[in-house]
């Protein structure tokens, strides 16, 4: 089998969850080079667990995970590290450290130790401060910053570690219209022109049907679907996975849109 048809990122018959406790149970599933996959599905579904498993931050209970066709089993984090970068679902900023000095903890896994940081390094800091519209937070504490700002600078973080591929948990959480569409644009143009992987979980349906080559459904820790968003998002999947009804109809671009039928109280019955 050739290199290329190796998937990146891999789980086979995959069981893990919390204090023993499976969260999912038995999931397979192949990530190609080069593709945008968004994990989507009902709060506790399985998504996060599912990405912290591929990232190989929570242990595996059964089964196993590959990441370019080498288990993760026994691999040391620097190791990793240089292959895959993470974006985690918010967490509280550690200490006070500046922008920038989080930024260029992207960069530890190309560096020995001891080894001061090198032309090369300070480039992918300063370029990912630019693509996330950073730059001007670069001296600021990250105790400061709100919650989306402290959003785009993990992701900086994760740019500045410069790997083939990137897992993304809720990317676009707390973040404002405008950084919503920059970072998923960024994300779109790192998977086009520079051939990045990307693996991320979103909750806004929308968000992912424009930016993805392909979903995967999870409900209770099982995958229910996968594929195009034109194959998946139907109204009788998302009721049947979400249990409520909406209208699937074509955005501009081609791609599946969907809209939430509300019950308007004021007698206006049921309306998009």
């Amino acid at each position: 089998m050739s290199n290329a048809a190796v998937p990146v990122l891999e789980a086979r018959e995959l069981a893990c969850g919390y204090d023993g406790r499976a969260v999912i149970d038995g999931v397979s599933v192949a990530i190609a080079r080069g593709e945008f996959v968004t994990l989507v599905g009902p709060n506790g579904s399985g998504k996060t667990t599912l990405l912290r498993a591929l990232a190989g931050s929570l242990p595996v209970l059964r089964g196993e995970v590959l990441l370019e066709g080498r288990s993760l089993r026994g691999r040391r984090a620097p190791e990793i590290a240089r292959s895959l970068s993470v974006v985690p679902q918010m967490s509280p900023p550690p200490f006070e450290f500046t922008v920038r000095e989080i930024v260029q903890m992207g960069r530890t896994p190309h560096l020995g130790r001891l080894q001061s940081e090198r032309p090369i390094d300070r480039q992918a800091v300063a370029r990912a401060l630019a693509l996330t519209d950073t730059e001007p937070l670069a001296e600021r504490a990250v105790t400061e910053l709100s919650g989306g700002e402290m959003q785009r600078v993990t992701i900086a973080r994760a740019l500045a570690q410069d790997t083939p591929t990137m897992l993304l948990d809720e990317p676009a959480a707390f973040l404002d219209i405008k950084h919503q569409l920059q970072i998923f644009n960024l994300l779109a143009r790192l998977n086009a022109e520079e051939k990045r992987t990307i693996l991320c979980v979103c909750h806004d349906l929308n968000l992912a049907s424009e930016y993805s080559t392909r979903l995967v459904i999870l409900a209770d820790g099982q995958i229910v679907a996968h594929g195009s968003p034109t194959d998946v998002l139907t109204t009788e999947s998302i009721r049947d996975v979400y249990g409520c009804d909406v209208m699937v109809d074509t955005s501009p671009s081609g791609r599946p849109r969907i809209t939430l039928l509300a019950d308007v109280p004021d007698g206006g019955g049921r309306q998009p």
